[in-house]
C-alpha cells in the first residue's frame, strides 16, 4: 500500500490526503495568494486549481462540481455598495500612495477621506503574509464583510449566548445584561454588545423555550400612556392630618440622602389580595410586605413596622405613600419607627416613580388576575432577594444589595 504524504503528514488514504491539499489551497487564497502561486505552494498545476474551483465538465457530457467552495463567500456580497465605502479605484490608490512613500494624512487628503479612514483601511486589509497592502485582495475582504447574513455576535464569540440566557432566566433585561458584561468582562471587547444587539438577538431567536424567556425578559404590557389628571380639589381622606409631598425636604428628592423609601400595594384578582412594597429610593432596595390576612389599615401599617423596625435607624428617615384607605393610621407608623410619612397627590403615580417601576417589575411574579394571598413570606422573600440582586444601570450596574450593604457597613 503506497504512503499518501502532504506537507509531513501521513494520511490512511489518497482521499484525504487530496482533502488536506484542497483545504490548505483554500487557505493559501484566503491569505492573498494568487491562483497561480496557491496552486503551486500545494504542489498541483494552475489547471488542477481551476477544476477545484469550478469544477468541469467530462466528455461524457456528466458535470462535476467544484469541491472547494472558495467562491461560496461572494454569493451573500452586495450588488451595489454605498459611496460611503471606499471603491476599488480607492484602493488601488492608497496603494500606489503607500509605494511612493506618501503618508497617511496625505492620502487622506488625496481622496477627500478622513485620515482615520485610510489608518483602518491600512491596518485591517494588509496581508499578514506578505506584509503588503493589496487592493484587489482588500476589496475582496470588504465585500465579504458587507454581505448579508451574517453569523450574529452572540453566535460568534463563545459564552456570549449562554451568558444573556443566563440573564433573562435571572429576570434581567437586556441593558442590565449589556451592562453587566461590561463590569465582569472589562477587558475582553468581544463580549461587550449593546442593549440593542441583545434585543436584536432574542427577537431573531424567539422560538419555543426561548420565546417564553423573551416574554418573561421585556416587561411592559402597557401601550399607552396614562392621563395625569389633576386632583387638588380632592379632600384630605384621613382623620389624622397628611403631610403632602410637597412638605417633603429636597434632600429627599434628589436621592442625595438614604433612608428614604417609597410604598404601595400591588392588588391581586379583585383587589380581594394584596401584597406590600418598600423601596428605598437612593438604592432602590425593594421589601415585601406579607399580608395573608388582609390589606386593611390595621394589617398594613402592623406589617410596615415590622419589617422596617428591623431596619437601622438611619435608614428610616422617611415614607412616602398615596393616599389609599390602607395608610389611614400613618400615625401609628410614624410613631413606632420615629420616621416621616409623606403622601402623593391624588392620582400622581410618577411622584413615587422609583416604586411605580419597582411595581411593574414584580408583576413577572405577580400577574395581575391571580390570588395573591397564597404566596408566603418565604417566597416573598426570595423574590425581593432576586430583585434586590439584579444589576441596576442607575446604580451604575451595581445591586441594590450591594448599595444598601454599603450603606449600613460605613454606619
Amino acid at each position: 500500500m503506497g504512503r499518501w504524504v502532504f506537507e509531513g503528514v501521513e494520511y490512511a488514504s489518497r482521499g484525504l490526503m487530496c482533502e488536506a491539499r484542497r483545504e490548505r489551497y483554500v487557505e493559501y487564497l484566503d491569505s492573498g495568494l494568487n491562483f497561480t502561486q496557491a496552486a503551486k505552494a500545494v504542489g498541483v498545476s494552475k489547471r488542477t486549481g481551476k477544476v477545484w474551483r469550478n469544477g468541469r465538465t467530462r466528455a461524457t457530457g456528466r458535470n462535476e462540481k467544484a469541491s472547494v467552495d472558495w467562491y461560496r463567500s461572494a454569493m451573500g456580497r452586495p450588488k451595489k455598495i454605498h459611496p460611503r465605502y471606499l471603491s476599488q479605484d480607492e484602493r488601488m490608490s492608497i496603494a500606489d500612495r503607500r509605494l511612493a512613500g506618501d503618508s497617511i494624512r496625505g492620502i487622506a487628503r488625496l481622496l477627500g477621506r478622513e485620515p482615520s479612514t485610510i489608518s483602518r483601511e491600512i491596518a485591517r486589509n494588509t496581508n499578514p503574509v506578505t506584509g503588503a497592502y493589496e487592493p484587489y485582495r482588500a476589496q475582496r475582504m470588504s465585500a465579504d464583510r458587507l454581505g448579508r447574513p451574517k453569523t450574529a455576535k452572540v453566535h460568534a464569540v463563545p459564552g456570549l449566548l449562554d451568558y444573556i440566557r443566563d440573564g433573562l432566566r435571572a429576570h434581567w433585561s437586556p441593558e442590565q445584561i449589556g451592562g453587566m458584561l461590561r463590569r465582569d468582562f472589562p477587558d475582553n471587547g468581544d463580549m461587550h454588545v449593546c442593549t440593542e444587539t441583545i434585543y436584536q438577538a432574542i427577537y431573531v431567536q424567539a422560538k419555543g423555550e426561548l420565546r417564553r424567556e423573551v416574554s418573561r425578559a421585556l416587561r411592559s404590557g402597557r401601550t399607552a400612556r396614562r392621563a395625569r389628571n389633576d386632583g387638588d380639589g380632592r379632600r384630605p381622606r384621613f382623620r389624622e392630618p397628611m403631610v403632602m409631598i410637597s412638605e417633603r425636604p429636597p434632600e429627599v428628592e434628589d436621592r442625595a440622602v438614604p433612608g428614604h423609601w417609597e410604598g404601595d400595594l400591588i392588588m391581586g384578582a379583585n383587589n380581594r389580595s394584596a401584597i406590600g412594597t418598600l423601596v428605598e429610593r437612593s438604592t432602590r432596595f425593594l421589601i415585601l410586605l406579607h399580608l395573608p390576612d388582609g390589606h386593611d389599615a390595621e394589617h398594613v401599617q402592623q406589617a410596615v413596622i415590622d419589617q422596617m423596625g428591623r431596619l437601622p435607624k438611619h435608614l428610616r428617615n422617611s415614607l412616602t405613600w398615596d393616599q389609599g384607605s390602607e395608610l389611614a393610621l400613618h400615625k401609628r407608623i410614624s410613631t413606632a419607627l420615629d420616621m416621616d410619612v409623606y403622601f402623593c397627590d391624588p392620582h400622581s403615580p410618577w411622584q413615587r416613580g422609583t416604586n411605580e417601576n419597582t411595581n411593574g417589575l414584580l408583576r413577572q411574579y405577580f400577574p395581575k388576575g391571580t390570588d395573591l394571598g397564597g404566596y408566603s413570606q418565604a417566597y416573598l422573600d426570595a423574590v425581593a432577594e432576586e430583585m434586590n440582586d439584579r444589576p441596576r444601570k442607575t446604580l451604575g450596574f451595581r445591586k441594590p444589595s450591594e448599595a444598601i450593604l454599603d450603606l449600613i457597613n460605613a454606619a
